[in-house]
């Protein structure tokens, strides 16, 4: 998967992915994971999500990676934010407030660049990468993370026989391969929504569930 991909969908707005409003689970589980206020935390591939101006209005600085610079510049255009737009290495950096949106390729990231986070928010990255791109992401993400790094990792578990992704289906035996080995995963959630799916109702997928993992750096 070319990042052409993901420039196409934003440019013809084949964007099924984006969520009208908050994620449930993340307003329902973050705030067990206690991070203190005023704490960095990362959200890769994170489009125009509400989600950041929800950990916004936490009292979280955010970092939010996105490889479109469309997605970028409607996220501060539809809320009426005037950011600051500055370059960082090879991202070109939009900043308003407590939001820091890093346009650019996820995999350039540094730990440096990351070294202030404590927090993580992945609801969107790991299912839309192909198989062979998951264990890039992985490995990348745990070694620029900073150690005692706390967050919530989202997945969908579906037969991907029945639909192509993305979104793609990142089973529980993948996410235990893919991070097991060095992070803490604690599944809090492994709910149905199929009923609440209709692209993948109308594709003819049978089952979809959506897990929610808290993850830990150890």
């Amino acid at each position: 998967m070319q990042p052409e991909f993901w420039h196409k969908r934003w440019a013809s707005n084949q964007i099924g992915f984006h969520l009208p409003e908050v994620n449930p689970h993340l307003q329902r589980f973050w705030p067990a994971l206690c991070l203190e206020e005023g704490a960095r935390v990362l959200v890769p591939l994170c489009g125009k999500s509400l989600d950041l101006l929800w950990l916004a209005h936490k009292g979280h600085e955010v970092l939010g990676i996105e490889l479109s610079e469309k997605a970028v510049e409607d996220f501060f255009a539809e809320h009426q934010f005037d950011p600051d737009i500055s370059e960082q290495g090879p991202f070109k950096v939009y900043r308003a407030g407590s939001i820091e949106l890093w346009c650019g390729d996820f995999f350039e990231l540094t730990a440096g660049d990351v070294a202030d986070c404590s927090g993580l928010y992945d609801r969107a990255a790991l299912i839309a990468l192909p198989p062979e791109m998951r264990a890039q992401y992985a490995a990348h993400l745990i070694r620029i993370l900073p150690k005692d790094s706390l967050g919530l990792l989202i997945t969908l578990d579906y037969d991907q026989a029945q639909m192509d992704g993305p979104p793609f289906a990142v089973l529980d035996d993948e996410v235990q391969r893919l991070f097991g080995d060095v992070w803490a995963l604690k599944i809090l959630e492994d709910q149905d929504v199929l009923g609440e799916s209709w692209k993948f109702l109308e594709a003819g997928v049978t089952r979809l569930e959506e897990r929610v993992y808290r993850v830990s750096s150890r």
